[in-house]
């Protein structure tokens, strides 16, 4: 069994440090951000992935940035000795949310070693970047993977050690996608792992300097629905904004989020954003081009409900437009 380095922060890399644990191997150090402040009290909370190596009794670091040179070089001096100091065999990477530095990828590369392995939630090249699982949904895309990749100084540059591929189904969310993703990223990471402690060594190859897109950060900003666009697009963005940061339409100055829709069969044309119809089933709107069918809602400080029992509970009628 090897003796690992782990650094990741989210529920996803969470779901691949269990995996690593039950699996045998030893993990003699975690790497995830430090604690953050969230709910309403604003309380500091700890990443999921310290929770978990808080429950195992594994040591954990916290640097706020690992750049010698930046505004936290003392914390990042010691991380750097401390991880120096380390007996490990390879050092494992997942949703970290630092940037590793070369000073990283030297000690991790040292002779024996497996150096850095990634956990990228895309089939590389295509969705290099923060946000692969979001905008492979938004972008329409029939299927999506896991690449286990040889980390460099570039941004998901490596060289790609396993990729395996998943459908993406028609109704897929961020929210159900990420889960799917993790469960399969933890398993290929666990493969990976039993196949160097058995061979000693790992195969990988380039990637292709083809199909190359990048997956840029998600930003609020882009929540915002524009009923101009065609009712596919608007209903890939439904779903690929779900649970973060959720899309929205306005109904006067209140903000609605928007959690679930589906495409309607309906291709008569009428204002965008008009309320078509409401039915038990959700509201349908109109589109640039066809409509959407929303189906659960939820107003600022409220519960997610049903687009139906929002609607009647906010007065919506047919006939009238939202933005």
């Amino acid at each position: 069994m090897l003796k690992v380095v782990f650094a990741g922060t989210p529920d996803f890399a969470k779901v691949a440090l269990e995996a690593i644990v039950h699996a045998g191997h030893e993990v003699v150090m975690v790497m995830t951000q430090p604690d953050r402040p969230a709910g309403r009290g604003m309380q500091l909370h700890a990443s999921p992935v310290k929770q978990f190596a808080l429950e195992k009794n594994i040591p954990v670091m916290q640097p706020t940035s690992l750049k010698v040179a930046g505004s936290y070089g003392d914390q990042a001096r010691a991380a750097l000795s401390g991880l120096q100091k380390l007996d490990f065999d390879v050092m494992v990477v997942a949703a970290y949310g630092l940037i590793l530095p070369q000073e990283v990828f030297d000690i991790a590369e040292q002779a024996g070693r497996a150096g850095c392995l990634n956990i990228h939630a895309s089939l590389l090249p295509r969705w290099r970047g923060a946000a692969p699982i979001h905008r492979a949904i938004e972008a329409g895309d029939l299927e999506t993977g896991i690449a286990i990749m040889q980390m460099d100084l570039g941004l998901d540059t490596g060289a790609v050690i396993a990729m395996n591929k998943m459908p993406i189904a028609a109704n897929q969310t961020t929210a159900t996608l990420h889960d799917a993703l993790a469960k399969m990223g933890a398993l290929m990471i666990v493969e990976t792992l039993n196949r160097f402690a058995q061979e000693g060594h790992l195969k990988s190859a380039p990637q292709a300097l083809e199909g190359i897109t990048y997956a840029h950060k998600i930003m609020k900003d882009e929540a915002k629905i524009d009923w101009q666009k065609d009712a596919k697009v608007i209903d890939l963005k439904i779903r690929a904004f779900n649970p973060f940061p959720g899309a929205t339409l306005l109904d006067g100055a209140s903000i609605i989020k928007v959690w679930q829709s589906s495409l309607t069969d309906d291709q008569l044309q009428s204002e965008p954003g008009k309320i078509i119809n409401i039915t038990t089933e959700g509201v349908q709107l109109a589109c640039g081009k066809g409509s959407v069918l929303l189906t659960e809602l939820q107003r600022a400080g409220g519960k997610k409900m049903s687009a139906a029992q929002l609607a009647q509970t906010l007065g919506w009628k047919p006939g009238q437009v939202l933005n």
